[in-house]
């Protein structure tokens, strides 16, 4: 009998799984405007970055990409996802429309790019996330209304895990929310952080047999 490999030996003293060892990380992409860009906060404290620590800390082994562009609307989001995804990411999540609605864009033009972006990222065969966004009141009940309706529809429509508003837990606390009131705080963000986990740890666990499936074919 072959003597086991020094290798080995050290994975099994350690109590590792050599399999387990050899899987590679989950890239995350966050396709998002100034809310996950980080916006008025060091990087390491931005969406992206927080994200990453936490989910790593609860021993998902991933890599969280930032893709969010202060300013950007919906139609910004689209017209550069080709770069985000040069990333290669096995799940985007989407964070768009609330430049949208601060403008006052009319909703079927984000209906429609948000609706753009998840075909598209299902043709490649990408998992998405889809971050909600609610208008602002004062733009009339028939706005907020359209606007709001957006992402539960096109979540159903496209069979995609929805966290319903991005900012819940955040908007309107004044002390997880920065002078302007509209971006959060490195605390604020640790709050949206912690309450999307259940969401993105429960497509995580589905991703992980996918993506290391054929990596570990035919090993003994």
């Amino acid at each position: 009998m072959k003597a086991p490999s020094l290798l080995l030996l050290l994975f099994l003293c350690c109590g590792l799984n050599p399999l387990r060892a050899e899987t590679t990380p989950i890239r995350i992409v966050v396709l998002g405007d100034s809310l996950t860009a980080g916006y008025g906060l060091p990087q390491q404290a931005a969406f992206p970055a927080q994200l990453e620590i936490a989910l790593q800390g609860r021993g998902h082994k991933v890599k969280v990409f930032n893709a969010g562009v202060s300013g950007d609307t919906s139609f910004g989001g689209l017209s550069r996802l080709d770069w985000a995804l040069t990333d290669q990411p096995d799940l985007v999540i989407i964070e768009l429309g609330a430049n949208d609605a601060l403008r006052g864009l009319q909703p079927i033009q984000t209906r429609q790019n948000l609706d753009t972006i998840l075909h598209r990222l299902k043709q490649k065969n990408i998992r998405a996330v889809l971050a909600g966004m609610k208008a602002p009141r004062n733009l009339g009940e028939a706005y907020y209304n359209s606007f709001d309706s957006i992402y539960p529809e096109l979540a159903q429509q496209h069979q995609v895990p929805l966290y319903p508003f991005f900012l819940d837990g955040v908007a309107g606390i004044p002390e997880l929310n920065q002078p302007d009131g509209i971006h959060p705080t490195m605390i604020g963000v640790n709050v949206i952080v912690d309450k999307m986990l259940p969401l993105l740890e429960e497509v995580l666990e589905e991703i992980a047999p996918e993506k290391n499936k054929g990596k570990n074919k035919g090993k003994k």
